[in-house]
């Protein structure tokens, strides 16, 4: 009777054991570093949904000097998180981006500008200095510019582009008169550093008719003729979107393990509380249909690219740039 207990039990290890190795590998490349703009991920990964997936999942956090599309492009990632403009652009460039996923359905991207500097509309731009990122965050605001006919380049342009570092400096040293802010991170830390709301004017892509999809989860194309591939990526999504879904409901739980993620110790409470609450107006809030890539969304950013005259960000309409296929098998698990 022991020997066949003794038996049971190492055959319940080898089981546990083959249940280990079952789970498959998937690396996440995140746009950029650990806070709660990435929370649904951490979540998952911290509640088990991944593990219950049958999913080993890495999240690899970004930086100033981390591509995303160049990551995935040299195998560094499964997945990565982009925003629309830039996937796009670069696919047009040559890598295959396929976005399989969408939980941001708004965008939090905005110009922040003095109200000291005299502007109270976008047309009153003009003749002013601007803050702008690049490394792919730039194409939005180049489209918004080129469609007030504005020009940002050449020796006398409408438009002062000041290359925006990470920090809000700019602004709080009067060397631009606006910058560029997301409606969950750098406006708050001009609030922090001493500026009050009414010492500001905002001014939404969204409310300008000119904000492009942020946020989505990417792919190459040939991830996408692997059956087996394409299994572990919806199970990867079904597993995320129920991270999203989690973290809009519980954010400041969710701002919680993004602080225990945090390896650099540079995040506060404080703010990834703040974060959270304002990334979850955001992000979709219905489980049914969180992370489903809205076509017309898709063709409006693709309207905001295209817009521009002289210099356009995409020069041709995408073809095979998103799918549902990844998202509709996850939901059907």
């Amino acid at each position: 009777m022991r020997k066949l207990a003794v038996i049971a039990a190492l055959a319940a290890g080898l089981t546990g054991a083959g249940a280990a190795q079952a789970q498959d590998k998937l690396t996440l490349q995140l746009k950029w570093v650990t806070q709660a703009q990435f929370m649904g991920y951490y979540v998952a990964q911290a509640k088990g949904f991944y593990k219950e997936a049958g999913l080993d999942v890495t999240i690899k956090p970004g930086g100033p000097d981390i591509n995303p599309s160049q990551v995935i492009a040299g195998g560094g990632a499964d997945v990565v998180v982009d925003w629309m403009p830039s996937a796009l652009a670069t696919r047009e460039k040559g890598v295959p981006l396929v976005n399989i996923a969408q939980p941001f359905e708004r965008s939090g991207m905005m110009l922040t500008c003095r109200k000291d500097s005299g502007i109270t509309k976008p047309e009153e731009f003009k003749g002013k200095t601007l803050g702008v990122w690049f490394a792919g965050n730039e194409y939005p605001f180049l489209s918004w510019m080129s469609k007030l006919g504005f020009s940002t380049a050449g020796a006398s342009p409408d438009v002062k582009v000041l290359k925006q570092g990470f920090n809000v400096d700019p602004i709080l040293q009067k060397q631009a008169q606006c910058i560029s802010t997301m409606t969950y991170n750098e406006y708050w830390q001009v609030i922090d550093a001493g500026l009050k709301p009414e010492d500001l004017l905002v001014f939404k892509y969204e409310d300008q008719g000119v904000a492009t999809l942020e946020d989505g989860l990417y792919v190459l194309e040939n991830a996408l003729k692997d059956p087996k591939t394409v299994d572990k990526l919806a199970r990867f999504v079904k597993a995320s979107m129920k991270g999203w879904d989690y973290s809009v409901k519980n954010p400041k739980e969710a701002a919680g393990i993004v602080l225990d993620n945090d390896a650099t110790g540079a995040q506060t409470e404080k703010h990834q509380t703040r974060m959270a609450s304002e990334i979850a107006k955001l992000v979709g809030s219905d489980l049914k249909t969180l992370g489903k890539l809205d076509p017309a969304a898709f063709q409006r950013t693709v309207d905001v690219l295209m817009a521009g005259k002289s210099d356009p960000v995409i020069t041709k309409k995408p073809e095979g740039a998103w799918t549902h296929d990844v998202w509709s098998k996850a939901m059907g698990m």
